[in-house]
């Protein structure tokens, strides 16, 4: 009998569960949770439900800019707009994440279509690192709970932290760490160098041409799609966060003064911050209890950037070690915030 082995085609099963691999992970862990407490995954569903509907005008504004940047050709210009001295395309990158309006979801699909126009990892970095941490809505809300000054030190700190993850991304640009850093179909791989394109006329009407409706049509979907699945598993994984640990559990970890607890308060940050609305009034509570306050805002900076729905879309779009490398800038940064802060208050 011939050996067909060489011509099998591959197993279509194993490609579709593959591409479907978030969905199932959202599907088993719903499943695993409703065996052990079916209230549990009730709530845990009407979370995710809520979380997407109120994240809804975000991420359909965020959608819709990243489809029509494609659909009109104006992703050429974004990406011209990122060229020349990458000192200021990562500061003016970190500011704009530091001031947008975009929650850590809505930035995702913004943040693909930058890297599909080749626009710098190191400008992309700035961004992603400064935006989960500060927005104008939450900079009226911190002012409101912990105080203006507190609040100002934030969006420096947010901004501050962008522009050296930026500059660190960007001396560390050809190294094994960044070298393909994007994963397969996002961007245009390799190390995030800009890449110039001949200049093609922009169509800003595009509806009024049937190809650029139909392409406006499949970025969206491909977008929505892909949100969707991610968000998903984010906001499960919040839901059981603020179900299985306790606020008491993290105010007692949290106490303190000096550099240890900021040191703490910068690991702990990472599984312990709930989300930025309900840290805010548990570190107000630290504080009035002697917390020191360059550790509130170490916990805010780190758990902020490395809060699930902004982790879970770094990891979306890159590779495992610059992942890593997001995680290690965060809590790094964060960290000599928090000193900086509290030696600020001490002057």
């Amino acid at each position: 009998m011939a050996d067909l082995s060489s011509n099998a085609p591959p197993n279509q099963t194993w490609i579709a569960i593959k591409k479907q691999k978030v969905w199932i992970t959202s599907g088993i862990l719903l499943m695993l949770v409703a065996l052990i407490s079916p209230s549990q995954a009730q709530e845990s569903l009407g979370f995710v439900v809520q979380a997407l509907v109120k994240t809804g005008p975000y991420l359909l504004l965020s959608i819709g800019i990243a489809a029509w940047a494609v659909a009109t050709g104006a992703d050429n210009l974004i990406a011209r707009a990122f060229t020349g001295s990458p000192a200021l395309m990562i500061f003016l990158a970190a500011l704009a994440g530091g001031l947008s309006p975009f929650c850590s979801c809505g930035v995702i699909p913004l943040i693909a279509a930058l890297l599909t126009m080749g626009v710098p990892l190191s400008a992309v970095m700035a961004f992603w690192l400064a935006s989960p941490v500060m927005d104008p809505s939450m900079f009226l809300l911190t002012s409101g709970v912990l105080g203006f000054e507190f609040a100002v030190a934030k969006t420096l700190a947010a901004i501050g932290l962008g522009v050296a993850g930026g500059f660190i991304v960007y001396f560390l640009a050809g190294s094994h760490v960044l070298h393909d850093a994007l994963r397969e179909g996002v961007g245009n791989g390799g190390c995030g160098s800009a890449k110039i394109r001949n200049p093609k006329p922009v169509v800003w009407r595009f509806w009024d041409h049937a190809d650029r409706v139909e392409k406006f049509g499949k970025e969206a979907l491909k977008t929505t799609l892909f949100l969707a699945q991610w968000l998903t598993l984010a906001f499960l994984l919040e839901s059981l966060m603020l179900a299985y640990i306790p606020a008491e559990t993290i105010t007692s970890v949290l106490g303190g003064t000096g550099i240890g607890p900021i040191a703490i308060a910068t690991v702990v940050g990472v599984p312990a911050y709930l989300n930025g609305y309900a840290a805010l009034p548990l570190i107000s509570g630290l504080m009035e209890q002697g917390m020191a306050q360059g550790a509130g805002l170490a916990f805010l900076v780190a758990g902020g950037v490395t809060s699930l729905p902004a982790a879970i879309a770094v990891w979306a779009l890159v590779k495992p070690r610059v992942f890593t490398l997001y995680i290690a800038i965060s809590l790094g940064g964060a960290f000599l915030i928090g000193l900086a802060y509290q030696g600020w208050t001490m002057i």
